[in-house]
This record gives C-alpha cells, sequence and structure tokens, in this order.
C-alpha cells in the first residue's frame, strides 16, 4: 500500500489487516522461534525484558528468574527450565524490549521510527497451541502485528475510549471493555505467518493461538499527540509563570482548605494569572520542546566505541565521514553568536566559523574530512575529530580498533 493512502485511510483511525501475499510472505529475518529459544535460553535475560501470562493473569516474575550461577548471582535472570515448565502449561511468553535486544529487530524499529515519525518499540508474543494469554483490552499506544509463526485468532472491537492516553489504562474501564467485548467484533479474523494487522490505539483486542505454537511480534507506536503538545505548553506555562511574584504570594493565614469557597477568589486570581501567562507562550516554543521530547525517545544507529575510537584518531583528508543515521539533527544560533547542533537527545555548541561545514555534513550526508568547506585543514581534522567522538557521525566500516 502506499503510504499516503495508509496514512489518509487508516493512520489514528482504523483498523487494517494485510495478508502474507501483499507482505512478502514472511517476517523470519526479524524472528522465528529459534531465535526465541535463544534469548530464553543463552543471552542472559532479565526481568523486565520477560513476562509470562496465563489466562489474562501475569506470572510473578519470581516463579521464572533465578540467580545465573558462579560470577552471575544477579537474582533476577531468566530460568530457561522454568520457562519450559511454564509454556508447557499453557502460558504465554512475552519477550519486551526487543528494539533493543535483538540486531535485526534494533535495525527494523529505529528505521521505522525514522520513517513514521513517531517512536517505536517491538515485543513478541508466544503462545502455546490452544491457549490465550491476555483478555480483552486496549493498548495506549498502536500497534503493528506481525505474525511470525503458527495460527493466531484475532477479535478486535470498536473503542470505548478512542486514542486513549497513556494516563488512561485499559484496567480502569475494565468493566466496559468487557462489556464491549461481547459485541459484534470489526475484525474477527486468523492470522498466518507473513500476515499483518494494524490496530490504532484504544481498538480493543484478544487473540487465541490454533493448533500449534504461535508467535507474533508487536511493534508499538508511541504517537506524539495534540496532548503531547499541550503537556510541552503546560511545562513551558509552569516555567514562565513561576516568575510572577502575584502567582508565588502566600495565601492568607489562618486559612480553611475544607472551605473551598474561603479560598475561591485566590483561586480566581491565580486562574486568571495563568491565563494571562498562558496568552503569552510562544507555539514555536512549544514545538522545540515537543521535538526535544520526542527526539530524545528515538534511538540513533548503534555506534562502535571502540572501533570509532580508533577511527577518530586515524582520521585524515581521505577520510569519509557520514553522518549517524537516524540521528535528527538541526543547526540554531545561540544567543552567545556561537552555533547549537540539536542531535538527538543532546545539545552540542560549536564555534560559528564551521557552519558552513556542518550544514554540507547534514545536507549531504556524507562527505571527505577535506571536503568540508570553509576551514583550514587543521579545523577540519579538529572538527571531524569531536564529530566522531561524539557519535554525530561515523566512520563508515573503520575495521577493528
Amino acid at each position: 500500500m502506499d503510504p499516503e493512502v495508509f496514512a489518509d485511510r487508516y493512520w489514528a483511525r482504523r483498523p487494517l489487516l494485510t495478508r502474507a501475499q501483499d507482505t512478502g510472505g514472511s517476517f523470519a529475518d526479524l524472528l522465528d522461534l529459534s531465535a526465541v529459544d535463544e534469548l530464553l535460553s543463552r543471552r542472559g535475560l532479565r526481568t523486565p525484558f520477560l513476562r509470562i501470562a496465563k489466562d489474562g493473569t501475569v506470572v510473578d516474575a519470581k516463579r521464572f528468574t533465578t540467580s545465573g550461577g558462579a560470577g552471575a548471582e544477579i537474582g533476577d535472570q531468566v530460568s530457561s527450565d522454568a520457562v519450559l515448565r511454564l509454556f508447557a502449561d499453557g502460558s504465554t511468553v512475552v519477550l519486551q524490549g526487543l528494539h533493543r535486544l535483538w540486531p535485526p529487530l534494533i535495525e527494523f524499529a529505529d528505521q521505522l521510527a525514522a520513517d513514521l515519525g513517531h517512536p517505536t518499540q517491538v515485543n513478541a508474543y508466544v503462545t502455546p497451541p490452544s491457549s490465550r494469554g491476555f483478555s480483552p483490552h486496549y493498548d495506549v499506544h498502536d500497534v503493528f502485528v506481525l505474525q511470525v509463526a503458527g495460527e493466531k485468532h484475532w477479535t478486535i472491537h470498536e473503542p470505548v475510549l478512542r486514542d486513549p492516553l497513556r494516563t488512561q489504562p485499559w484496567n480502569d474501564r475494565a468493566d466496559e471493555v468487557a462489556a464491549a467485548a461481547d459485541r459484534e467484533p470489526v475484525v474477527d479474523a486468523v492470522l498466518r505467518p507473513g500476515d499483518a494487522l494494524y490496530l490504532p490505539r484504544g481498538y480493543l483486542h484478544s487473540a487465541t493461538a490454533l493448533g500449534e505454537i504461535s508467535a507474533h511480534l508487536t511493534i508499538g507506536v508511541h504517537s506524539v499527540t495534540r496532548w503531547s503538545a499541550a503537556e510541552s505548553a503546560l511545562d513551558l506555562l509552569r516555567t514562565l509563570a513561576a516568575e510572577d511574584e502575584r502567582l508565588r504570594t502566600s495565601l492568607p493565614l489562618g486559612l480553611d482548605l475544607s472551605r473551598p469557597d474561603s479560598v475561591r477568589d485566590e483561586v480566581a486570581t491565580v486562574i486568571a494569572g495563568l491565563q494571562d501567562w498562558l496568552g503569552r507562550v510562544d507555539p514555536t516554543d512549544v514545538a522545540d520542546r515537543l521535538r526535544a521530547g520526542t527526539w530524545a525517545q528515538v534511538r540513533p544507529e548503534p555506534v562502535a566505541p571502540l572501533a570509532q575510537s580508533a577511527a577518530a584518531a586515524a582520521l585524515g583528508p581521505g577520510t569519509v565521514l557520514r553522518l549517524r543515521r537516524r540521528l535528527r539533527c538541526s543547526l540554531r544560533d545561540a544567543p552567545d553568536g556561537r552555533l547549537t547542533l540539536l542531535a538527538g537527545r543532546r545539545s552540542l555548541s560549536f564555534p560559528a566559523s564551521v557552519r558552513d561545514a556542518l550544514a554540507a555534513l547534514l545536507d549531504a550526508g556524507e562527505l571527505k574530512v577535506g571536503d568540508l568547506p570553509g576551514l583550514e585543514p587543521g579545523d577540519r581534522l579538529t572538527l571531524a575529530r569531536r564529530l566522531v567522538t561524539e557519535a554525530i557521525a561515523t566512520v563508515p566500516d573503520p575495521g577493528p580498533a
């Protein structure tokens, strides 16, 4: 499907089921059952990267964690034999945060976040035959479900609360959710390997594995919302209004907060003051706070610390610098006449003399050190070395450290 069609017809609006013949037929390059076994048995997995549930109830982590033995005595490490017993008894295994653990999913989730403009996370749900891990519920983020192995019967119902926020979880509306789950579903389908399902946040869903082990990936999309902008505006308002002496004034002695009318006039003064300050809030400043919060959640390409450190020490005019992939960057003029580089969650200060060089690298994405414009040879090397050691740029294929 053309991304613009998806954006116009489905994004944050309604579910979409896509079959394997239209997705490419398999997601085994991202995860398969043997990879799940490796994660559970040989990767030193710890909680909360593993969660186990059965029939809607989360299993106490003490039932599947233990010490790792000599030299690894930390007590919250996953016990593969305990997981085996629970799984054989019908429990669902949930691998959480795979966008930080499993290399194919690290790359996939990071690139997807860059494409969507919204942060992502990845969990895997592995369910034994004829079992259900969770009762009907909704998520407070959009999800893409990618069926990896086996078959799973999905039932989707209309939301009881559209576009829920993170502060509005489904268990706060458990009775409404249970009642809505008894109504006619909007999607009632079996997902097979290669099938994909998109669900906007708020849609109720539950899934049951059929006659064999079933595994699917859930890619959670943490949507940047208007409420995110509202929170940024309120944060800025709190900062600005704190400078108002009227709002810092103590309330009268002897006040009785059990009688709301006794402080009504004081509260009215506060509200009027806040309304005045809200009118002074600059939308551009709010947007910048929204950017900072969102960029802090989006992970750029991982770097190899040892290899890149060695490469930084060996830079020359012919060395290629590549802007770190998926690192969001922007140049700003600083009040002190210097230049500020906003790079992901960080803010770095540079002399104004490197503006042309930084702008050229950000525009091209890749340049040789000797081609950085506007600088003397020694200054080019100094800038390049800082960009590499600050993980703004990388040296492609630097070789071993």
